[in-house]
Formats: C-alpha cells, structure tokens, sequence
C-alpha cells in the first residue's frame, strides 16, 4: 500500500481529470479518421480506435507498465506483470498514476490507424497494436520518462510529442509503406488521385475534441495542482497548448489559400493538431511566444509534408498521420532545444540541449520505425497484412465485422 502521508488529494484529482481528457482524444482520434476516410470503412476504423484503448488497458497492466516505469536501467524497466507497487512512493495513488500512463499508451496506438485506413485486415492490427502497448512503446519511453538513458543525460519531453507522437507517426509511416497506396490513389502515369473522406464535419468535431483533450494530455502532466508553484505551471502550459494549436491552423489556412486558391478545411483541422503536436514537448519550458513559432513550423512543415509524401514519395496516408504526428513531433522536439528559456540555443544555453533533443528523437524514431517495419514485413510476409482487393473496393466493414456504419 502507498505510504498515504505522500498522497495529496487535489493532485489525484487534478490527475484523474487530465485522464479522462486524454481518453476523450479517442473519440477525437475516431471521428478525425472516419470523418477523413470512406463511409463504406467507417465501422472498422472506429471498431480499431475501441481496439487499440481495450487492449491497451489490459495489456499495459499486465506488462507495459512496469517495463517503462519500474527501475532505472537503461535500455527498460524490471517486468513484473500485475504489480504496481514498484510506484508506492508518489504523490498520487499507484492507481492514478496506472491509468494516467495507459491513456497516453493508447493513443501512441490509435495514431498507426489512421495511416493504416481502408486496406488493412483487422486481425493484422490488433497484432500490432499488441505489440505497441507491450514492446515498442513501453521501452523507449522508459528511456525518456522511466528513469531510462536519455532521462539520464537530460532528454526533455514533457508531454510526449516524441515518445507518444512521433513513435505512432513513423510506425503509421511503415505501415503506409508496406501496404502500398490505396486501388485507385494513383493513376498509371503516377498521378494522385483525390479520395475525399466522406464526413468533414465528422472530421471538424473529431479535431474540437482533439484541441479540448490536449488540455489534459499537457497540463496533466505536470502530475500535480497543489501550491502556486504547480498552479503557475499548469496555466502556462495550458496558454503554450492552445497558442501553438491555433498558430498551426492559422499558417496552414494562409498556405493552402496560396497553394490552392482557397483555404482547405480539411488541413487545416491538421494544421492544429500538428501544433498540438509540435507544443508537447516543451509546453512547460517554452515562452507563449516561443509556442506560438512552434505551432507556426510545425503547421507548415504539415502542410507541405502531405503535398511531399502524397506527390513524390506516393505514400499513401489517409488522414495524414505521419506528416501530423511523425513531422511535428520530431519538430517540436528539436524546437524544444531551440525555444527552451532554460538552456535553449535562442536564450543563451548553447548547443546542450539541442544536441540531447536531437539525439533523443532520432533515436526514438528510430527504435520504433526499425521495430515497427520489421514486424509489419514479417506479418505481411507469412499472413498477409492487406485485404484483398474485392474487399477495399467494396468496403472493410461488412467483410471485416459483418455490419456497416451507415444503413438506409
């Protein structure tokens, strides 16, 4: 049992609320992807999106947890499935902490489905998001928040635009390569053709949802409320969150006006969420100011990353999961070594800690872009991790789960 002397009681509230905003981010997380893909896959994406925090939940407990949190070794935590008494010692009960720790689990998931949408077999991802919430996950964010290596030598990532973000990201990237473009994405000659998603409004609540959850994935992190001290702290992150996510709407609104005679609805609902993404890791250490050029690089850099991938590499990601979360958490980390008032190279702290962010999230997106490719080719290799073509054409939904979103 926690020492209960240690528990304050307006932290394990404080802490519990931030909870149940971030898991609010998975209807957020399923209305952005159906709204952004096809009616006729509307019930498999948001059967994955129930999937990804299900399986999450049970299998954090069982092992996920105690190998990102329990010791200080370098590479991963001591496992030792069930038992959460290894964090009896802390401000919030042992509980708080477990559920606090399995929201953030579940949406580093949920971000591979949407670069995944419309031609992957179910059972194929419910392997990998396994494999998300017991390995990949788990050990390199022990190496930033579990006492792990680049704890050690001062990685900052505050909220998790790399250990949550970026890893989702580039994992959705491997999956996107490895399935190939969806039938009809690109014509013979190689060029893109348009597949609008069949609810932008769907889309639009899902990116509302998104930006009110972030005020608990952020500022939530702080794992505490209690003295001005904490109270200070969780209203400065909460002001960077929301200046940096409107920032990265704005720029994108200005740049697809340019690029294409009229501002996109569509990207601009990414444009926020890239700087949401962006703001996450250094929310806590960056000016409002610093936040708000944040939002503007990692809005940008969105926008021209989908053109990019979409164009000239023919990747195929449906709701633009990679250029969100992989281009904007790899941003907003190294920006963080930029922008830090503390140690940042624009505030005179040199090049330390923009050095450490950099190692950090290239090793991180390393780790699990590696791990996440090279269990996608083995799946595909012996079971085969695409549908068949007969079935993307008429729909997931009906050949995966024998029901459809929509009925007449």
């Amino acid at each position: 049992m926690e020492t209960i002397s240690t528990i304050n009681s307006l932290d394990t509230v404080w802490v519990l609320l931030a909870a149940m905003l971030v898991f609010f981010m998975q209807p957020g997380f399923a209305m952005v992807e159906a709204g952004f893909t096809r009616s006729k896959n509307s019930a498999n994406i948001l059967m994955k999106n129930f999937v990804d925090f299900m399986v999450g939940t049970i299998l954090f407990w069982f092992i996920g947890f105690s190998l990102m949190h329990n010791g200080d070794a370098n590479f991963a935590g001591h496992i030792r499935p069930f038992d959460l008494s290894f964090c009896d010692d802390t401000n919030i009960p042992k509980e708080a902490w477990l559920i606090f720790q399995t929201v953030f689990c579940a949406t580093a998931a949920t971000i591979v489905s949407g670069g995944m949408a419309e031609r992957t077999k179910f059972s194929m991802y419910v392997i990998i998001s396994i494999i998300i919430s017991t390995v990949i996950y788990p050990i390199e964010g022990h190496w930033a928040w579990g006492g792990g290596w680049l704890s050690q030598i001062g990685f900052h990532d505050f909220a998790g635009s790399a250990v949550v973000h970026a890893c989702g990201g580039v994992i959705a990237l491997a999956g996107a390569i490895i399935l190939g473009p969806r039938v009809g994405k690109y014509t013979k000659s190689g060029r893109s053709v348009a597949i609008p998603g069949h609810n932008l409004t769907l889309g639009a609540l899902g990116v509302f949802i998104l930006w009110f959850g972030w005020f608990g994935f952020n500022p939530g992190s702080q794992l505490a409320a209690s003295g001005p001290e904490n109270a200070t702290a969780i209203s400065h992150v909460f002001v960077t969150t929301n200046m940096a996510a409107a920032c990265g709407g704005v720029i994108t609104m200005i740049l697809t006006w340019i690029m294409f005679g009229k501002p996109s609805l569509s990207l601009v609902c990414n444009g926020i969420l890239a700087g949401l993404v962006g703001i996450t890791a250094g929310c806590d250490v960056v000016s409002i100011a610093g936040s708000a050029v944040i939002g503007t690089v990692c809005g940008a850099a969105m926008t021209l990353s989908v053109s990019f991938l979409d164009s000239k590499l023919h990747i195929d990601d449906p709701v633009g999961a990679v250029s969100v979360h992989g281009v904007g958490g790899i941003l907003g980390t190294v920006m963080t070594g930029l922008f830090a008032v503390d140690g940042g190279v624009l505030y005179g702290g040199g090049w330390h800690l923009f050095g450490i962010e950099c190692l950090g999230i290239l090793c991180i997106v390393a780790w699990a872009f590696i791990l996440g490719f090279g269990i996608l080719k083995l799946l595909d290799v012996f079971f085969g991790i695409r549908v068949e073509k007969r079935v993307e054409e008429e729909g997931l939904d009906i050949y995966e789960h024998g029901e459809t979103a929509y009925n007449s």
